[in-house]
């Protein structure tokens, strides 16, 4: 186990080194002065000069890149050209609320998923099978950001039961656990597990097929097995694969909720990038992707060891 940890965590160094080239690279080929954001309209060359050389893009790109990747190292991912603040201070508190909602979504889609994933497999071609994968379909299907405003016109507008949008009283910087903050979340939770929910699905659905077309399944029957004893077999075959798939959508939701969040107004990183594209903020926006990035690389890693420690074949691929 000891090897399997050690190679795991080996393939993260050149994966991690690719990820920052990447994200450095992503956003100094895309057109445009990075300054214009802060530059007035009647700058002269020297004042822009200046700007330049404090923020360091005078300096070719592969020393750029150096420092850059030299102070992200040590937690400074610089300073925010739009707003002034210390971009590592910004993205933590985004990633902090993204999270908790990001969470949320996938502790929802893991279990309604598995639960139809597996009602589905088990009983193939029944009643339960048809609803159960045609509520995947949908889950997959459905744009996020149409149900994000039919749930708020549902719940907010017309029955009052949850808040339209926001942090909560006080916005995310006052954050409590308590019903006030917490009734925020629901809404937007919902509105994100609702992808993971069909894809946890439909993959827990093709596997308990699979397992139940196995040849150990009839053993098990014939050596005297109960229906729950044959299905606890069933969940443990399945579970190393519905963790990684489980593990790929929290990455997933981290980065990809920008619309969301847009439509919910919650403080998290898609709202960020949303806000660091519109203003063409490179050091807000190379810090977000970075941290997002590693969070995604991360993720891979410890999915990779729980499978492993759940099933011994894993660790001797």
């Amino acid at each position: 186990m000891l090897i399997y940890l050690a190679k795991r965590v080996l393939y993260v160094l050149p994966v991690a080194l690719g990820v920052s080239v990447f994200c450095f690279l992503l956003v100094h080929i895309a057109p445009g002065d990075p300054l214009t954001s802060v530059l007035p309209p009647d700058a002269s060359q020297q004042m822009q000069d200046e700007l330049r050389k404090i923020y360091g893009f005078d300096r070719p790109l592969p020393v750029q890149f150096g420092l850059w990747l030299w102070k992200a190292l040590q937690g400074d991912l610089g300073t925010s050209i739009a707003t002034g603040r210390p971009v590592a201070a910004e993205v933590w508190r985004a990633v902090g609320n993204t999270l908790l909602i990001a969470c949320l979504a996938t502790v929802i889609g893991f279990v309604l998923g598995c639960f139809f994933g597996f009602v589905a497999g088990y009983f193939r071609g029944s009643f339960l099978d048809k609803f159960a994968s045609t509520l995947a379909v949908l889950g997959v299907s459905v744009p996020h950001y149409w149900l994000g405003m039919v749930l708020v016109i549902v719940f907010s507008v017309q029955l009052g039961w949850l808040p339209p949008g926001g942090a909560g009283p006080g916005g995310s910087a006052a954050w409590k656990w308590d019903w006030e903050h917490v009734s925020h979340m629901i809404l937007p939770a919902v509105t994100m597990s609702v992808i993971p929910m069909g894809i946890i699905s439909r993959t827990v659905r093709a596997l308990v097929a699979d397992i139940l077309n196995q040849e150990f399944v009839p053993a098990l029957r014939a050596k005297g097995l109960m229906d729950f004893g044959v299905f606890r077999h069933v969940v443990k075959n399945a579970a190393p694969t519905a963790l990684a798939v489980m593990g790929l959508q929290l990455g997933y939701l981290l980065g990809g909720s920008i619309l969301i969040e847009t439509v919910f107004s919650w403080p998290g990183t898609g709202f960020l990038l949303g806000n660091a594209i519109f203003q063409r903020d490179l050091p807000l926006l190379q810090g977000t992707i970075l941290v997002l990035a590693m969070f995604f690389v991360g993720l891979n890693v410890l999915v990779d060891i729980v499978q492993g420690l759940l099933d011994p074949r894993v660790r001797r691929r």
